[in-house]
């Protein structure tokens, strides 16, 4: 199997950051696999995993981040990864948890705290502060994927999510 990297790659939003950070891998002939990208404030993020036939192309690629950064003003960081996932985990059930509340210090963390202290993998995590259209307060909307192991019960779940919300005075739905 190819040697496969992730990179993360950030600017200020332009038209074209995403062309002058997927030609670097695309010249160098790199396989993109897999990746998300997004604006946060006014900078464009992407995160991407790809692959390459070249053993020796993670130190190429550190000198074209550099490039990248000089040329474009995009910061570009690449890491090896080093062996395949574990295929051997325990058997899961994807959920997905839907937080709400008035925004404050500290919903990511606990939430996120919650979840590694019950053995919850989170897959996908994103989250927005916006003006409330009512009385213009700004309310924190957090949407989580996560891998639940198949033997926690989910009413058990439910019921130490709700305290997790009480404490944050927030509102958290759990679907499968």
């Amino acid at each position: 199997m190819s040697p496969r990297f992730i990179m993360t790659a950030f600017g200020k939003d332009r038209t074209g950051i995403v062309a002058d950070v997927t030609r670097l891998l695309y010249e160098n002939d790199c396989n993109l696999e897999d990746t998300t990208m997004s604006m946060l404030a006014d900078e464009f993020t992407l995160s991407l995993l790809f692959s390459s036939a070249d053993d020796s192309i993670e130190e190429l690629l550190a000198r074209e981040c550099r490039r990248l950064e000089l040329d474009k003003g995009i910061s570009a960081f690449v890491r090896p990864l080093k062996s395949e996932r574990d295929q051997t985990r325990t058997s899961y059930k994807t959920c997905t948890l839907q937080i709400e509340g008035l925004d404050q210090a500290g919903i990511v963390y606990k939430t996120s705290q919650f979840l590694a202290d019950h053995q919850l993998n989170i897959l996908q995590l994103d989250s927005t502060a916006s003006a409330s259209p009512q009385s213009g307060a700004t309310v924190y909307s957090m949407t989580i994927h996560v891998q639940v192991p198949e033997q926690l019960p989910f009413d058990q779940l439910e019921d130490e999510l709700a305290a997790v919300a009480d404490e944050l005075h927030v509102d958290i739905t759990l679907a499968r």
